[in-house]
């Protein structure tokens, strides 16, 4: 099962990507994990991510998309993977269904985790971290027993800069301009699969394996 996941920020995919690896021993192939791997380890792709990064930069997709292609041919992705994070837009598709194709490989599905956009901005502008050990809190849904202080250790909550409502806001409209094209072209292809991602954790994953047809 060669999956690509979608789903916008705090739509909880990275969770339901996990519950797959452990249930299917399916690879979860993140771009930031491979980028953080490549330049730790200093081979030419991730030399080439570096020089780019270190200008604050982004890194082009062709590396990317060369790291990609070295993680795939590795023999634990002869039975399935998932791709978390890539592509995000209709030109990453594109390349990686081309780069793909000269692997003698498809997706099987593009697999979408939809959440409504209130809930969204509730779940990530409701986190609050504690200073000290960095345990996390939500104010909509898990909040700590006395408001502002952490219930394990007693020290202070706080908002990070970027779960602020303007950052959280301008984040999603970036992913939603990027992603409803991504998600058009992968409905042209016939293999969009679309859950809701509100419910608990369990509920959710039975609705993605019954989508992916997994038993």
């Amino acid at each position: 099962m060669k999956i690509v996941l979608l789903g916008a920020p705090g739509a909880g995919k990275g969770t339901q990507a996990k519950k797959l690896v452990e249930k299917y021993s399916l690879p979860q192939i993140s771009t930031g994990d491979l980028l953080r791997a490549a330049v730790a380890a200093g081979s030419q792709l991730g030399k080439e991510a570096k020089s780019f990064m270190d200008k604050g930069e982004l890194v082009p997709d062709s590396v990317v998309l060369g790291m990609v292609e070295e993680r795939l041919k590795k023999d634990d992705c002869k039975k399935g993977y998932i791709l978390d994070g890539f592509p995000r837009n209709t030109a990453q598709a594109e390349a990686l269904d081309k780069m793909l194709s000269s692997l003698n490989m498809s997706l099987n599905a593009a697999l979408s985790v939809d959440v409504p956009f209130d809930d969204l901005m509730k779940r990530l502008t409701g986190r609050r971290t504690c200073k000290s050990c960095g345990q996390m809190y939500n104010v909509y849904f898990s909040p700590s027993k006395k408001e502002g202080v952490c219930d394990k250790c007693s020290g202070e909550l706080y908002q990070r800069d970027d779960d602020k409502e303007a950052t959280i806001k301008r984040r999603l409209d970036v992913y939603n301009a990027q992603t409803a094209p991504l998600m058009e072209y992968y409905k042209k292809k016939g293999i969009v699969k679309s859950v809701a991602g509100t419910g608990s954790i369990d509920e959710i994953f039975k609705q993605v394996c019954s989508e992916l047809g997994l038993k």
